[in-house]
Order: C-alpha cells, then sequence, then structure tokens
C-alpha cells in the first residue's frame, strides 16, 4: 500500500513564514494568517523618562503647592501615554484581506478593495536616524476607504494611507513582508529594495562636500593670475582624479570625474 501523496495546500503552508494561526480560518491552500502583536518598547522607554522626570519636580520645586501641581500634571500626561499604548489594536494578515484596526479603520479591508500594498522605508536624509519601514495601503477604484490618504506610494506617486510603522509591533520585517507577500500576492511591493538600490544611486555625499568647498577654490585661483597658485590646485585635483580612478566604480562618480577633470583642464589652461 503506497503512501498518500502530499498536497498541495500542505505545501503551500509550508512556504509561509512561521506565524500565530487564528481559529476559524478556514482557508485551505493558503496558510495560516499572521496577526501582528503590538510592541511595548515605547511604553517601557516612555515610563522609564518619565520616572526620572519625577526625581525634579519632587525636590526641586519652590513650595508643596507648586511641586504637587506639576506633579499632577506629570502623572496625568504619564496616564495618557499609558491609554494610548494601550489603545486598541488589530492587524491580522490573511487570505480574504487585512483584518484592521489601526489608522481609523475597524474591519477586514477585503484585497479586492486594495490596490496596493507597500512595504516603504524613505532613506535617512541630513544625519537624521534611519526610520523604520511603514505599510501603506493604495485603495482600489472601488474601495469604500473613506480614510484621508496622507501617505505617498514609493512605487508610482498614487495617494496611500499610512497603514502602520513596523517598529510598533513584535514582528520583523522581513516576516510581515513575507505574509504581505504570500496573501497579497502581486498587491504587494517591497520598497525598500527600491531604496537600497536609489542609495547606491546617490553620489558619496562626502565627495560632494568637498567638492562644494573645492569650487570657490578653484573660482579664486583663476581670478587670482597666480600661476603657482594653479599649479598647486591643480594638482591637488590630479590627485583626487586619481584616487577616484584607483576605487571601484560608484553611481554618482562619473558625474564628479567630469567635474573635477573641467577643473583641472581649466586650471593648466589659464
Amino acid at each position: 500500500m503506497t503512501a498518500p501523496e502530499r498536497s498541495d495546500d500542505h505545501e503551500s503552508a509550508s512556504s509561509v513564514p512561521p506565524c500565530r494561526a487564528l481559529p476559524g480560518t478556514g482557508h485551505k491552500g493558503r496558510g495560516a494568517a499572521m496577526e501582528l502583536r503590538r510592541s511595548r518598547q515605547t511604553l517601557r522607554s516612555g515610563l522609564a523618562i518619565f520616572l526620572v522626570g519625577m526625581a525634579p519636580l519632587l525636590y526641586l520645586t519652590p513650595s508643596s503647592t507648586v511641586r504637587w501641581a506639576f506633579l499632577g500634571l506629570w502623572l496625568l500626561a504619564a496616564g495618557v501615554f499609558v491609554a494610548y499604548q494601550f489603545r486598541p489594536f488589530r492587524f491580522r494578515i490573511g487570505a480574504d484581506g487585512l483584518d484592521l484596526r489601526v489608522a481609523g479603520i475597524d474591519r477586514l479591508v477585503a484585497w479586492a478593495e486594495i490596490e496596493a500594498v507597500v512595504l516603504d522605508q524613505p532613506l535617512p536624509s541630513g544625519g537624521r536616524k534611519q526610520r523604520a519601514a511603514s505599510v501603506l495601503l493604495v485603495p482600489a477604484t472601488a474601495s469604500t476607504i473613506d480614510r484621508r490618504l496622507t501617505g505617498r506610494s514609493p512605487v508610482d506617486g498614487r495617494p496611500a494611507l499610512v497603514l502602520l510603522d513596523l517598529d510598533q509591533v513584535q514582528q520583523p520585517p522581513g516576516e510581515v513582508a513575507a505574509a504581505l507577500a504570500h496573501f497579497g500576492g502581486s498587491r504587494f511591493t517591497d520598497a525598500r529594495q527600491r531604496a537600497a538600490q536609489r542609495s547606491e544611486a546617490l553620489p558619496d555625499l562626502d565627495a560632494l562636500s568637498w567638492l562644494s568647498d573645492l569650487t570657490p577654490r578653484v573660482q579664486k585661483a583663476l581670478d587670482s593670475g597666480d600661476a603657482s597658485q594653479r599649479q598647486a590646485l591643480k594638482a591637488e585635483v590630479d590627485a583626487a582624479l586619481a584616487r577616484l580612478s584607483d576605487e571601484p566604480a560608484a553611481s554618482g562618480r562619473p558625474r564628479i570625474d567630469k567635474v573635477l577633470k573641467a577643473m583641472s583642464d581649466a586650471l593648466g589652461a589659464a
């Protein structure tokens, strides 16, 4: 007697990343739904700040009346913060769609109502810390979602609803992306990969900073009429060109090379 063959349903379910099975999902061949759990890291950090902040209120205020007034306001703020952290939350990713209690939505949003789901992570700028990845929802034309669309899809610029920042949940972004890809199919785009490609396409910021400082020096040397000053600066520019040519090619370098070559030619011809 031969062993029964494994069903396609089992194979499909095995491809889903480990996630919490929900009772009553009842969808064969699609795997168990994933339910995201809210992270309490922000709550712990916030309470620690409140506790540390109580010390100056207790010991540095001028009078007992002022002290207790400030302490009352501080505790009220702490209570509001805790209540906000414990507000109702639900985010389930399943075969029927996204079962949500976030961003002003409290219902199951069927996949038919969703044109696209995008996992985005904007590039850091101005020395700022890398932001957490966000889940964006682009409603379909027939969708009944009536929330204000304050976000933009990084894929095509369409208005989108910002559902969630992933630093608010316990699951790592990779698991969330895998579940969205599994259940959302072609609707899902992991734009973090596009962000990485965009970052590779940016010029080296240190090189651009050095170039911005170099430009007025070159212009000053050209205006000075001092041949020795021009030659010294030309040697500096040529040395930078030589270093660039020895390093692996990177996006943005050809444009910098061309600018440096033009500076070198101008300094040599003057």
